[in-house]
C-alpha cells in the first residue's frame, strides 16, 4: 500500500516540480533586463535592448517628467517601476521617486530630512544610485554631520529599515552606490580619514560584519585620496564561491567573501582614488584608477580561484588617455575605455591590443552603457554621444542634445533607455528615429 501511494505520489511531486520550475523562469524571465544597480546588472553597463536609434528628437520620447529636485544619481528598474532620487539644495532633504516605467508618473514619494552642508561644485545632494531587489529598494546619503543607509518597501516607499553609518568627511563629499549580493547590502564608505566597507542584513538592516580602519596622521594629510567612489562587483567562477571585487583608492583589488568579509586575495596596485568602479565579464577583470589630472592606470586582471590554489594576476596595463570618472565596460572580449576628454579606446582584453581609438566632443562624468552593437555616453552638457561597438573602428553614430547638463550614467530595460538630467527623467523606447 505505501508502495502504491509512493507511485502515485511521483506524477503529482513531478507536475509540482516541473509548475515551481516554470515560476521560477517565468519571474527570471521577467528580471532579466532589469536595471537593478549603477551601471546594471553587475554594473555592466550592457543590455539586451534591440533595434535602440542612432537619433532621435524629443518627440521620440514616450515621457518626460521634471523631477522635484537636483540630482547627480542615475535611475533604477525593476520590471515596471523605476526609482530615482533627487536632493534640495537648499535643505539637503532627500527625495526618493518611484514612477510608473509606461507613463512616467509618480507611484509613490518619500522624503527624508537631511543636513545641508558646503556642497562641492561636482556633486550634488543626490549622488548615489539606489540599488534594487525584489522587495526593497535601497539608498543612501550623507555629510559632515551623518550618513544613512536605508530599505524602502519597493512597491509602497514604507520604510523599512534605517541604518546611521557615522559622519562622512572628504572633500568631494558622499557619492558610492550601494550594491546587492545575495541576501546582503554592500556599502562602499571609503573616506578621508577612515576606510570602511559595510555589509547589511538586506531584510532587517544589522550589520553582517565590517571592514574598519582609521587612516594614520600621514595617510590622513593626503586629503581626499582615500575616498573611494567604485561600486563593488561579483565574480562568479565556476564551481566555486562567489567572490566580491572590491576596488579602493591608494589601495588596488581585492576579493571577498561576501557573506563574511574574509579576504580572498588582494593585489595592492593603486596610488590613485579609485572612483570608476570594478567591472567584470567572464574571468576578466578591470579595474582603474585616478587623480584630478585623469585616469592613471586601467588593470586587466585575472582573478585568483581560492578552491583551484590559482593566484590572481595583471594581464594587461593601460596607462594613456584613461578614465578616471568613467567605469570602464566590457563587452564580447572588448574592452571600452571613455575618458572624461571624450577620448574613446577600444582594447583587445586578450592581447592587450589597442583596436581602435578616437574622440567625442565634450566632458564625459557619466558612465557608457552598450546596447544592440552601440555605445552611449552623456557629456557634463547633457549632449548624447553614440558610437558603433565592435572592433573595426571608431565610427560616430549620432549626437543629442539632452537640453540641461547632467553627470548621471544611462538605464537601460525592457528595450527603453532612461535618461536622466539634473533635474529631468525621460524614456526613449526602442523602434525610434534612426538614420
Amino acid at each position: 500500500m505505501i508502495h502504491l501511494l509512493r507511485c502515485r505520489a511521483w506524477p503529482m511531486a513531478l507536475a509540482l516540480l516541473v509548475t515551481v520550475v516554470l515560476l521560477v523562469c517565468r519571474a527570471d524571465a521577467a528580471r532579466a533586463d532589469t536595471w537593478p544597480r549603477f551601471r546594471g546588472p553587475n554594473g555592466s553597463g550592457v543590455a539586451t535592448a534591440e533595434n535602440m536609434p542612432d537619433t532621435w528628437t524629443e518627440k521620440d520620447y514616450a515621457w518626460r517628467v521634471e523631477l522635484p529636485s537636483p540630482g547627480f544619481s542615475s535611475p533604477v528598474v525593476w520590471n515596471d517601476r523605476i526609482y530615482v532620487t533627487s536632493g534640495d539644495e537648499k535643505t539637503g532633504e532627500q527625495i526618493i521617486l518611484s514612477l510608473d516605467a509606461a507613463t512616467g508618473k509618480t507611484v509613490w514619494e518619500k522624503r527624508f530630512a537631511a543636513d545641508p552642508y558646503k556642497k562641492h561644485r561636482f556633486n550634488s545632494y543626490a549622488t548615489s544610485t539606489p540599488a534594487l531587489d525584489a522587495d526593497h529598494v535601497y539608498v543612501t546619503w550623507g555629510g559632515p554631520k551623518g550618513s544613512t543607509a536605508a530599505a524602502l518597501d519597493r512597491q509602497t516607499g514604507e520604510l523599512k529599515w534605517r541604518h546611521e553609518m557615522g559622519p562622512f568627511l572628504a572633500m568631494h563629499n558622499f557619492g558610492a552606490s550601494p550594491m546587492v549580493v545575495g541576501d546582503t547590502l554592500i556599502v562602499m564608505n571609503d573616506q578621508q580619514n577612515r576606510r570602511m566597507l559595510l555589509a547589511l542584513d538586506r531584510a532587517s538592516g544589522k550589520v553582517k560584519w565590517k571592514s574598519e580602519k582609521k587612516l594614520e596622521t600621514e595617510e590622513e594629510s593626503e586629503f581626499d585620496l582615500n575616498t573611494t567612489y567604485a561600486t563593488p562587483c561579483v565574480f562568479t567562477p565556476p564551481e566555486a564561491a562567489v567572490q566580491l571585487i572590491v576596488g579602493r583608492s591608494r589601495v588596488g583589488v581585492m576579493s571577498l567573501d561576501p557573506q563574511t568579509g574574509r579576504q580572498n586575495w588582494r593585489l595592492d596596485l593603486f596610488e590613485f582614488r579609485s572612483v570608476g568602479s570594478p567591472t567584470i565579464e567572464g574571468d576578466r577583470l578591470v579595474a582603474i584608477c585616478g587623480s584630478g589630472g585623469g585616469g592613471q592606470r586601467a588593470a586587466v586582471i585575472q582573478p585568483g580561484v581560492p578552491e583551484r590554489n590559482t593566484e590572481p594576476k595583471v594581464l594587461h596595463d593601460v596607462q594613456k588617455n584613461l578614465p578616471y570618472v568613467p567605469t570602464p565596460l566590457l563587452h564580447d572580449g572588448l574592452l571600452y575605455l571613455w575618458a572624461e576628454t571624450g577620448q574613446v579606446k577600444c582594447i583587445d582584453l586578450t592581447t592587450g591590443k589597442e583596436l581602435w581609438h578616437g574622440r567625442a566632443r565634450g566632458k564625459f562624468y557619466s558612465s557608457p552603457v552598450l546596447t544592440d552593437g552601440k555605445l552611449y555616453s552623456v557629456s557634463d552638457k547633457g549632449k548624447v554621444t553614440i558610437l558603433s561597438a565592435g572592433r573595426d573602428k571608431f565610427e560616430l553614430l549620432g549626437q543629442i542634445d539632452l537640453e540641461e547638463p547632467t553627470m548621471s550614467t544611462p538605464a537601460i530595460s525592457d528595450g527603453v533607455l532612461y535618461f536622466r538630467t539634473l533635474t529631468h527623467l525621460m524614456a526613449l523606447p526602442s523602434g525610434g528615429k534612426t538614420e
